[in-house]
């Protein structure tokens, strides 16, 4: 799209179009979509660039690649842990307010899903207004896998979910696909692998109709 612009060390993308709709697209392909710093400070950077737009209207979010977000980046994760307590919680209260800022987002926001949606790859569709995923998307809060909580997402997951489902998905970190997440709120609509964007598309005409 016309006016694609990069940030975050391009770890980030997003564009917007002349209807006033936003692409934003997480772009560590390279070890699916994970975040660490650069993507969650390029996430800020992209929502305080996105809200300077006085005609926004839609924010469509996406990973590149054949996943949409695995969650963190276990590297940077072990690194942070290192460091002291002062920047553990500087890092985890920056990583939290990336997701409610999402959530508050004072546009409509849609989530296209393929491949991976771990951890906080789950906890950012579920922050997004609407969520649309592929056949093939498989599902996971991951975080107890590595001996972590998902505290920071908690919130966004129960307001999709509700808490009797997250408490199992949460304390067990097992994988459930497309289907699944639908029949557990996390997930408004499944389509065909490979038919992400006609079904996004509907989305977005959906909402430009107001």
């Amino acid at each position: 799209p016309e006016g694609r612009l990069k940030m975050g060390n391009d770890t980030v993308l997003w564009a917007v179009d002349r209807r006033g709709v936003a692409t934003v697209t997480l772009n560590r392909p390279q070890v699916n979509n994970a975040y660490n710093g650069d993507l969650i400070d390029g996430l800020h950077a992209g929502m305080d660039a996105l809200g300077r737009e006085a005609g926004l209207r839609l924010v469509v979010l996406r990973g590149n690649g054949k996943h949409f977000q695995a969650g963190a980046d276990l590297a940077w994760i072990s690194g942070v842990a290192k460091q002291s307590p002062a920047e553990n919680e500087r890092v985890s209260r920056l990583t939290a307010e990336a997701i409610r800022r999402l959530d508050t987002c004072p546009v409509p926001t849609l989530a296209l899903v393929q491949g991976g949606c771990f951890g906080g790859g789950t906890g950012i569709a579920a922050a997004c207004d609407v969520v649309v995923a592929s056949e093939d998307a498989i599902f996971s809060i991951a975080e107890t896998r590595w001996g972590l909580m998902a505290g920071i997402i908690l919130p966004q997951l129960c307001q999709a979910m509700g808490v009797r489902q997250v408490r199992r998905c949460a304390l067990t970190g097992e994988r459930f696909g497309a289907q699944e997440a639908r029949r557990l709120g996390l997930v408004h609509e499944v389509c065909p692998t490979g038919g992400l964007e006609e079904a996004g598309n509907k989305i977005v005409e959906a909402v430009l109709m107001k």
